[in-house]
């Protein structure tokens, strides 16, 4: 394979896009059964087409094995110009469509799990306005992993996340949309309520759950720098698990808490000194293929 000669001397049809848009799920999904979902086919069938492709290109675009999914250099050459070539495609969508009125296109959105703004109606009327305004775009919503959504965003699989973030980056527009309170809770029978006068050393010898922002380097102040970890519970519904059994203590939002009902099981601990609030950002990637698309819903989340 990789033979000195234009293999793709002519125009790209119909299965090329197709089996290049396979790939590219299947890249993005980290292998073919992870991606089996998203394309709705069957290993095999990923399998062929992937096959396909390879002879299409002759090149080995990637392997598999007991070590697991991985893009060969080529592979990593082709995935690279694929993604290239779907931005240069909706861009050119973009672009006609401006000279219409109605807006056409899709538009990514990935949301980080039990955010406040589904709740508060932030969202959903940002999504309910949009809708009305862009009838014909299609909308395709996620919820994953707070850290994945930033991931996302930049590898172009989103267009738009909302999350929290941990720190700036310049490749990143951030808007500002709401923010949620977070409280270091315990089952309401656990010995750390029963103390008359409790202090925040009486409350470290306990440890905590680790959560995303008590990893190191990612705390929100000086007093939650340094606390020993008892367990570790990065998705909320497993944090809580945890700490409905009274052995564990960990931080959790307190909308989420009411949401599930727990908020007379679940008390906070010292909240004047321990609670803080994450600040919720709607990113998006500079420079954008389907600028029109996302600038609208930008604005529908703003003006929300």
């Amino acid at each position: 394979m990789g033979k000195n000669k234009a293999i793709l001397a002519g125009n790209l049809t119909d299965l090329d896009i197709r089996q290049l848009r396979i790939f590219l799920a299947v890249v993005e999904a980290g292998g073919y059964t992870a991606a089996e979902l998203t394309l709705n086919l069957a290993n095999s069938t990923i399998s062929n087409h992937i096959s396909n492709l390879e002879k299409r290109l002759d090149m080995k675009l990637c392997e598999r094995g007991r070590s697991g999914f991985r893009l060969t250099e080529q592979g990593e050459v082709v995935h690279n110009a694929t993604r290239n070539l779907f931005n240069s495609m909706e861009a050119f969508k973009q672009v006609v469509n401006q000279s219409h009125e109605q807006i056409l296109g899709s538009l990514n959105l990935a949301l980080a799990e039990h955010i406040p703004g589904i709740h508060n109606g932030t969202i959903v009327r940002a999504l309910e306005s949009f809708s009305d305004k862009a009838p014909k775009v299609s909308l395709s919503l996620s919820t994953i992993g707070s850290d994945e959504v930033e991931e996302a965003v930049l590898q172009s699989r989103a267009d738009i996340g909302i999350t929290v973030l941990s720190r700036s980056n310049s490749a990143l527009d951030a808007t500002p949309l709401f923010r949620e309170t977070m409280h270091l809770y315990a089952l309401r029978h656990h010995p750390l309520h029963q103390h008359a006068k409790l202090t925040v050393e009486q409350v470290r010898a306990y440890g905590i759950v680790e959560s995303p922002r008590m990893v190191v380097g990612r705390e929100p102040g000086d007093i939650h720098q340094n606390w020993p970890i008892t367990a570790r519970a990065h998705q909320q519904e497993s944090r809580i698990a945890l700490l409905l059994t009274g052995k564990y203590i960990g931080y959790l939002p307190e909308h989420f808490v009411s949401m599930l009902g727990y908020s007379d099981k679940l008390q906070p601990l010292l909240p004047d000194v321990l609670s803080y609030t994450n600040d919720y950002h709607a990113i998006r990637k500079k420079p954008l293929a389907n600028q029109r698309i996302v600038n609208l819903f930008m604005q529908e989340l703003q003006d929300n």
